[in-house]
């Protein structure tokens, strides 16, 4: 299930969402990596930020789950998109996948913009959409055992609590995002998982 043994042309092929939201994340991080000040001030205006979403910036709920700080932290979401987000994609179709991994992360940023209060905080990443989709893994483990076999649901738990103890262990980690992008794709589950079929 999170196996990866496709040749690149062949998952650009199979997973297409995945695929363009890698490329979306790795071509702007590369754009903004060029010091002019109008990409640094574009850049900026795209970055999760609690002030400007208060002022009616709604699209900062948005651009965030894309853009990423350092080489690091473009690496590790990456590879863990590619890693745990086609079997949901295979499993939900196109549309539904692309659906739920932008309102997982909206969901995320929506809790950041509304429990932290400082209007100077500022965001970025995908990881609140990538915890959304342990979420609907989640959800399938507890609720859905037919479209999921044991040794995928113990991994898919393992990973959970490990990524959920990293993220109270680590610094400068958006916890609220994290934690209501497990809850919110646990949440938003039922509305994508309508088939009723074995995924192992």
């Amino acid at each position: 299930m999170f196996t990866r043994s496709e040749s690149f042309r062949t998952f650009i092929r199979l997973y297409p969402v995945v695929s363009v939201i890698v490329c979306i994340q790795v071509v702007l991080w590369l754009l903004f990596l060029i010091p002019i000040p109008t990409i640094t001030y574009f850049f900026a205006s795209l970055v999760g930020y609690n002030a400007g979403v208060a002022n009616g910036e709604y699209w900062r709920l948005v651009t965030p789950i894309f853009l990423h700080a350092s080489f690091a932290h473009i690496l590790f979401n990456s590879v863990s998109i590619i890693l745990f987000a086609p079997a949901l994609e295979r499993m939900l179709g196109k549309v539904q996948f692309a659906a739920a991994y932008l309102l997982t992360g909206i969901v995320a940023n929506l809790a950041t913009f509304f429990i932290i209060e400082d209007l100077t905080y500022t965001h970025l990443g995908a990881s609140g959409a990538i915890f959304g989709l342990f979420g609907i893994y989640l959800y399938l483990v507890v609720f859905r055992k037919d479209m999921i076999d044991s040794s995928n649901s113990q991994l898919i738990i393992t990973i959970l609590v490990i990524g959920v103890v990293m993220t109270f262990i680590n610094t400068n980690i958006n916890i609220i995002a994290h934690v209501f992008g497990v809850i919110g794709g646990a949440l938003l589950a039922p509305l994508f998982l309508k088939k009723d079929r074995r995924y192992t």
